[in-house]
């Protein structure tokens, strides 16, 4: 039972009760959580305190929900870099995960205006477009929303996306020799927040990135938005001024 001679108040005790046991390791990433229910038997606090302590975990990102099954102990968010591109196959090896990908559209289409200026092309110019969600472990990690210069890339439209990266195969075709990077938290539509299995209200994050190569095409080769749920995933980076 949580004591009521301590100051703090109860939803704040029944967070460290939870927090404590993740810190042992009583409770691990993946492992469901005592409920609603169960706290309130167990800690002999209300139904609303309970829910209180467990609504505000899983906002601060300690706790994820998932509506009809139960709440779980987050795994630590992966950081992407912000100061270089990764493949995010690579990312998610190198941090013990298996990477899958669903290609959601491959196709050559007409630019619309705001992308055609990103190249400084015409509106209209076919360019090469494709939209992949990747996994992590199987759960939805990344949107890649692509456009892609087809004289940077021709057999780009012939690629198997499952495996093999656009990233990657860019990253030997087109030689990047200057990139741009513009990230920023955005509410997700509704399809974008059921393809990444987002609770309601959640933000992403986007990071908006166009590519120039130096090679036969000479110009900008790529424009991508990448999409990722707020609360499992972060970006930084760390560097050395010159």
């Amino acid at each position: 039972m949580v004591s009521r001679a301590d100051d703090a108040p109860l939803y704040q005790r029944v967070k460290a009760h939870v927090l404590d046991r993740i810190a042992v390791g009583e409770l691990k990433p993946g492992d469901r959580v005592p409920s609603e229910h169960e706290l309130v038997a167990a800690l002999g606090v209300s139904r609303m305190t309970a829910n209180r302590a467990l609504r505000e975990l899983t906002a601060e990102g300690r706790l994820t929900r998932t509506a009809g099954v139960g709440t779980f102990v987050a795994a630590a968010k992966p950081v992407g870099t912000v100061l270089e591109i990764r493949n995010i196959a690579d990312e998610i090896r190198e941090r013990g995960g298996t990477h899958s990908a669903d290609v959601l559209h491959l196709a050559e289409e007409e630019a619309p205006a705001a992308v055609a200026a990103a190249f400084d092309l015409a509106p209209g110019t076919p360019l090469y477009h494709s939209i992949l969600l990747h996994r992590e472990n199987g759960r939805p990690l990344q949107i890649e929303d692509r456009w892609v210069l087809p004289a940077a890339a021709p057999g780009y439209l012939a690629l198997d996306f499952t495996r093999i990266t656009p990233s990657r195969h860019l990253l030997d075709e087109a030689p990047v020799v200057e990139v741009e990077h513009l990230v920023e938290a955005i509410l997700p539509d509704a399809r974008t927040a059921r393809l990444l299995e987002m609770e309601a209200g959640e933000p992403c994050l986007r990071l908006s990135r166009r590519t120039w190569t130096d090679g036969p095409a000479g110009r900008v080769a790529s424009l991508a938005d990448f999409l990722y749920p707020g609360s499992r995933y972060r970006l930084g980076g760390r560097f050395r001024p010159v």
